[in-house]
C-alpha cells in the first residue's frame, strides 16, 4: 500500500514532537484494516481517530491519500 501526504499533513506532522509523530504514523500504516475510522457524511473520504487527532484520508486503488491532520476540534472547519 503506497501513501501520499499532502503538505498540510505534512507540515503538521513535522511540528509533533517524535513519539506522537511515530503514534500517527503507525495509524496511517495501519491502514485500511485497524482503527476507528469512519465515512465522512459531508464530503468525500474517511476520518481516522488517534486520541486528540484526526486524520482525513481516501484509498484510491492501491494508494491511500492523506489529505490532513489535525487536532478533533480544528480538523472539519
Amino acid at each position: 500500500m503506497e501513501i501520499n501526504y499532502s503538505k498540510q499533513a505534512l507540515k503538521f506532522l513535522k511540528k509533533q514532537d517524535s513519539r506522537t509523530r511515530h503514534r500517527l504514523i503507525r495509524a496511517i500504516e495501519s491502514l485500511p484494516d485497524d482503527g476507528d475510522r469512519k465515512k465522512l457524511t459531508n464530503q468525500d473520504g474517511y476520518r481516522l481517530r488517534v486520541g486528540d487527532f484526526r486524520i482525513i484520508y481516501d484509498i484510491f486503488g492501491n494508494v491511500v491519500e492523506i489529505f490532513k491532520i489535525g487536532n478533533r476540534g480544528d480538523i472539519y472547519n
